[in-house]
């Protein structure tokens, strides 16, 4: 498969790996005036994403900053679904 981001390749579990550790600010993680948390994810092709309420067990304030990591990991397996689904050419190594 290939990055979306830019020129790397690999496996699924390769490239899921690589989103996280090195785009990881493709992620856009908030807090709504209502104190609701989110995670957000948009496609650099088609500019369809994918927005989630993230529902920690606690109301902590620093959840998102404590978390982020997992978070990602979620947002950009979602992410590799909809990238293999819509975009089946661009997946394909070069």
């Amino acid at each position: 498969m290939k990055c979306p981001f830019c020129d790397r390749t690999g496996s699924r579990p390769e490239l899921h790996a690589h989103l996280t550790d090195d785009h990881s600010e493709e992620v856009i993680a908030e807090q709504d005036s209502w104190g609701r948390r989110f995670m957000e994810l948009n496609c650099p092709l088609c500019e369809e994403g994918h927005r989630q309420e993230v529902k920690p067990r606690y109301n902590d304030p620093t959840f998102l900053e404590e978390h982020y990591r997992e978070i990602r990991l979620v947002a950009f397996d979602l992410f590799l679904y909809h990238w293999q689904d819509k975009h089946a050419e661009e997946t394909a190594d070069e």
